[in-house]
This record gives structure tokens, C-alpha cells and sequence, in this order.
């Protein structure tokens, strides 16, 4: 099968890493010809989305199924208009994105249905946390401490409130979970852990997740309950943290993720890429073994420069360039990489798998030892966000 995978940033490489591990073959777009997924796929097609459509249709009538993985409004909206031009189904909920892409949109959707979520400035007190409203991740997310910082910031004379999202900064572990819909039916796969840098950005997945069952079935309702009410088809994901014993949503996803796919993957043999395509393939809810626990993951990006190794958030793998698919990567069972012998600058992304979570965090040690060895690094630096140890 075939697959055009429109985007080759973080979003692209997973899907193309997904697409490659169902054995099936990527037709990766992107404007960029030094993108990072660019070095995964099998054949890259350079052209802008918003300004070559018939390109654009040509190779989508090469493709068995297409998979936006970008977060561009404009491509989306050039994609989401021809979609009847095409004959490949499009793995997308046009409807649904709109509302996750929108922090604004979200935020009103949590509040009537009365999901948890961090309070809204200023029914709130300081430390906050500023979003752009139509950034994903970490972007743009920044903390601000002193009542003074906050109005200096919405004083700016660019500012305007309809932009920016203002929450309560709520600390706690934090975690992640896809949920599936089709045909008003929904399912989830597996809880995991996320762990952020400095910048708040995701440096690190862990699965399973230590959270007990109990824990884990709130959490599924939570995202039951989202799916439903915007009618969900295909996969979204939501993100929580865990503060004074609730979970509160900090942000939904309707498309496809990238880091945690992967992970679970490997921790439970299920391919949500997989499950996506049969979704929209099919058009019928697929039939899969689900299981709470599974073989122990870490999922972690690291970057190298000179005598440095930091343990940093996904962002690091943007400015990388072109990178590539490792097994057996210093110990871990892969990495996706731009990594080359006597090369003083290089990420990587390193996929671990053992038996259980104590074997993986052993068997991570290990890993990370003989990347020091090999490199002559002298600094570690596992980065975390302000205040925490």
C-alpha cells in the first residue's frame, strides 16, 4: 500500500516511521527539502501545498490513503477542498481540528462539559501560563511569575487577548492518550507518561504508565466524554496533568501525534497509524485486542554538541535536517537520527524496549553510558522545567 504523507516535520515523521513499520510505502510532501522525515521516506515530492495543487492531486492519485500530518491552516484548507478530487480517502476530521486547533475553541468545549481544566485568568492566581490560541505544543507556552511580568506582557502594543490563552500554571506528572472514533463508536489503547524540558516542550514518553487502573479509566472517560460530544473520526489525542488528585485537560489534538504513537507501539504491538488506515479504508471501527499493561518504553530525544549530551523536548529535531532510521543505536533497539561517525553535533531520537519499566530504566542507563564513552561527553544535562528537581 501507499501512502502520501503530506508534512515532513514531527507530525511527518512519525506517520512515515508508522507507515514504514505496516510495511507500507511513503509518499512524503513538503516544501522543505531539507525536512526531517525527507530521510525516512521513499520517494519526497518538493511542493508547496498552498500554491501547486495540481502537483499536489497528481500525487495524491499515486496514494492509497492520505495522511495530513502538518498543522498549517492554510495547506489543511486547500487539502480539505479538493478532498473530492480525490479518490484515496483522507485520514483527517476536518470538523474536529478545527475546534482542538483552537485553544479558545477547546477551552469552551471543556468548560460545557464541564471538564477539569486549569482556570482562566484572572479567575486564577500568579504563577500563569501564556499560549498562543492556534499554537500546538509548546509553542510559543511561556510562564509568567510576578503580577508586574503579566502587564508588561498584555501591555505590549502587538498584544491582543484574542491571540493568547492565560491558565493557572498547575504542576503535577503529566499524560497522554489517543482516542479512536468511528461511526459514533470510540475506543482508546494506552495510557502514557510525558515528560517536558525547560521549555515545556515533550522530551521523554513512558509506557505503560505508572498510573494505577482506577486512575487510568478516569482518564479514558475524560476522553470519551470529548470525542463524543465533537463526534470524533479517526484519532485525537488528549493531554492532561495530574494536580491535587484530577486530572485537567491541558490540550486535545485531532490529529495525528507525533512521539507517542511510536511508543505505544512498541509497548503493546498495536499500530494506531494502522488503525486509522481502517478506519477510513473500511469505514468501520477496528477489531483489536486491547490490554492495559505492556513491555516497558522509553521514547526520548537527545541532542549532542561538543562534549554535551542534553535530554531535550522534540523541538530539537525541527533544524535538524534529513534524518534517518538505526537499529541497534548505542545499545537502543532504534533511533531515528542524523548521527555520524566523527560528526561533534548530531539528535537523535532513542527508542528503547525491555520486558518491564524497572529493565527499560536499566537498560536506558546503559545506553546513555555508552553514548558518553563514544562521544567523550563531560556535561549531562537532563533538562526540566523551572522549579523541578
Amino acid at each position: 500500500m501507499k501512502v502520501a504523507v503530506v508534512g515532513g516535520g514531527l507530525q511527518g515523521i512519525e506517520a512515515t516511521y508508522l507507515a514504514h513499520e505496516c510495511g507500507w510505502e511513503v509518499l512524503l510532501i513538503d516544501k522543505n527539502s531539507l525536512a526531517p522525515a525527507t530521510g525516512l521516506c521513499d520517494e519526497f515530492f518538493l511542493l508547496d501545498v498552498t500554491l501547486e495543487e495540481e502537483k499536489l492531486l497528481k500525487v495524491f492519485e499515486k496514494a492509497d490513503l492520505v495522511i495530513p500530518a502538518l498543522e498549517n491552516d492554510k495547506a489543511l484548507k486547500i487539502i480539505k477542498n479538493i478532498k473530492s478530487k480525490v479518490s484515496a480517502p483522507i485520514a483527517f476530521d476536518f470538523e474536529a481540528y478545527e475546534i482542538s486547533s483552537s485553544k479558545q475553541k477547546s477551552n469552551t468545549l471543556f468548560e460545557s462539559l464541564g471538564v477539569p481544566m486549569p482556570k482562566l485568568w484572572p479567575n486564577c492566581n500568579i504563577p500563569v501560563i501564556i499560549k498562543p490560541v492556534n499554537a500546538s505544543g509548546s509553542q510559543g507556552v511561556e510562564k509568567i511569575t510576578t503580577v508586574e511580568k503579566l502587564a508588561a506582557f498584555t501591555t505590549q502594543k502587538n498584544f491582543s487577548a484574542n491571540n493568547w490563552v492565560i491558565q493557572d500554571f498547575v504542576e503535577g506528572p503529566s499524560y497522554s492518550l489517543e482516542i479512536f472514533g468511528c461511526l459514533g463508536q470510540y475506543f482508546v489503547i494506552q495510557v502514557t507518561d510525558l515528560e517536558m524540558d525547560s521549555n515545556y516542550d515533550c522530551k521523554r514518553i513512558i509506557a505503560p504508565t505508572i498510573l494505577n487502573e482506577s486512575k487510568q479509566k478516569d482518564f479514558e472517560e475524560i476522553a470519551f466524554k470529548i470525542a463524543q460530544e465533537i463526534n470524533l473520526t479517526g484519532i485525537m489525542d488528549v493531554e492532561v496533568i495530574h494536580h491535587q488528585g484530577e486530572f485537567r485537560v491541558l490540550e486535545i489534538d485531532a490529529r495525528i501525534p507525533s512521539q507517542t504513537p511510536t511508543a505505544v507501539l512498541k509497548s503493546t504491538g498495536i499500530n494506531m497509524l494502522e488503525l486509522l488506515a481502517q478506519i477510513y479504508l473500511d469505514n468501520e471501527k477496528p477489531d483489536i485486542c486491547l490490554q492495559i499493561s505492556g513491555r516497558g518504553v522509553i521514547y526520548e530525544h537527545i541532542k549532542i554538541s561538543e562534549n554535551i549530551m542534553q535530554v531535550a523536548g522534540e523541538h530539537i529535531l525541527t533544524t535538524s535536517g534529513p534524518i534517518y532510521f538505526c537499529s541497534n543505536f548505542f545499545g537502543a533497539d532504534e533511533a531515528i537520527t542524523n548521527f555520524q561517525h566523527q560528526k561533534s553535533e548530531w539528535v537523535a531520537t532513542l527508542i528503547i524496549v525491555a520486558e518491564n519499566l524497572n529493565k527499560v530504566w536499566q537498560k536506558r542507563e546503559q545506553v546513555i553510558q555508552n553514548i558518553k564513552t563514544y562521544c567523550g561527553i563531560t556535561a549531562y544535562q537532563d533538562l526540566l522545567p523551572e522549579g523541578e528537581e
